[in-house]
């Protein structure tokens, strides 16, 4: 258990280091922005949307090493999949994150976001983790206001 533990860290690590597809996206046509005023993590999703199919997905901002983990394996997982399977995902997490279920709770694959379970053992990070999901989900319904995780 120790070792998959540890592995799971150094996934967060590399995440929060070298984030991928960090940066604005000039090809977006959806954006949300996200602020987590408990701890000041702001994240903004920039998404470029080709029917019903998530084309690109990047992400910018500034936060904890949970939330930018967070932002990146959501950016890896979520490139490619339709509007429906994105939001399905994002349910997932989100019962993950919060205890609602186990990393195997049905639903969509949920691949190396499993790394984001050990956050539900310490709640004041659930936030830090879901605001960047939120902040996909604005995006996908194309609202302009800012989420919040309050």
């Amino acid at each position: 258990m120790s070792d998959l533990r540890d592995l799971y860290q150094e996934l967060i690590l590399d995440h929060t280091k070298r984030p991928r597809n960090f940066g604005q996206l000039a090809t977006a046509n959806r954006k949300a922005e996200g602020f987590n005023p408990l701890c000041g993590d702001r994240v903004t999703v920039h998404l470029e949307l080709d029917g019903d199919t998530v084309r690109e997905i990047h992400f910018e901002g500034s936060g904890c090493a949970i939330s930018t983990a967070s932002a990146s394996l959501m950016t890896e997982a979520i490139k490619g999949l339709r509007v429906e399977d994105a939001r399905a995902l994002f349910e997932q997490v989100h019962k993950l994150v919060t205890g609602a279920s186990g990393p195997n709770g049905g639903g969509p694959s949920l691949g190396k976001l499993v790394v984001l379970a050990g956050v539900r053992d310490y709640p004041i990070r659930v936030k830090c983790a879901s605001l960047p999901w939120h902040t996909l989900c604005a995006a996908l319904s194309g609202g302009d206001e800012t989420v919040t995780t309050e």
